[in-house]
């Protein structure tokens, strides 16, 4: 969520994230198509797999149709009834935490509508050590153990106040 915010951000695009949730229906997220679409705006849909399995097919087809008008350069299409401009640099993106209870694994449709990019968490101590070095420090690795243990130690000790 915060990669695809910040690439947005990078790119001055408008992102719009939404929290995902068992309860969303398919005419809800149709709104939120037509308005990306017509608007051109980016829609970050975070732990998206939490979607009902009968509102991820219908999903696909949205997005699917939406892409398909992308695709081939078209000014309108027609999206749920509905003649709908679009914008050729609307998109719409998805996160997903895989491995959660009341996570729903994505359907190969919807599947091979996304583009799937795995991340990991950064090592900290790399990267202090780098940070130190360009900041001319003398041992920077032993600096950058100390730091990144110093600073764990306070995030698990400390309260987040």
């Amino acid at each position: 969520t915060e990669t695809t915010k910040d690439l947005a951000k990078a790119l001055a695009k408008q992102c719009v994230v939404f929290n995902c949730s068992d309860g969303l229906d398919y005419l809800t997220m149709a709104k939120f198509f037509k308005g990306v679409a017509a608007s051109g705006a980016w829609a970050c849909f975070d732990e998206f797999n939490r979607i009902q399995l009968e509102v991820l097919s219908v999903v696909a087809q949205q997005v699917l149709s939406i892409q398909q008008a992308q695709n081939e350069g078209k000014k309108a299409f027609m999206f749920s009834g509905t003649n709908l401009p679009i914008k050729a640099n609307c998109g719409v993106f998805i996160t997903m935490n895989p491995g959660y209870a009341g996570r729903a694994e994505l359907p190969d449709n919807l599947k091979a509508l996304f583009r799937s990019c795995a991340m990991m968490v950064p090592s900290y101590e790399m990267i202090s050590e780098i940070s130190l070095y360009s900041y001319g420090f003398a041992d920077p690795r032993t600096c950058a153990q100390k730091l990144v243990g110093c600073l764990r130690l306070a995030s698990e000790q400390l309260s987040s106040q």
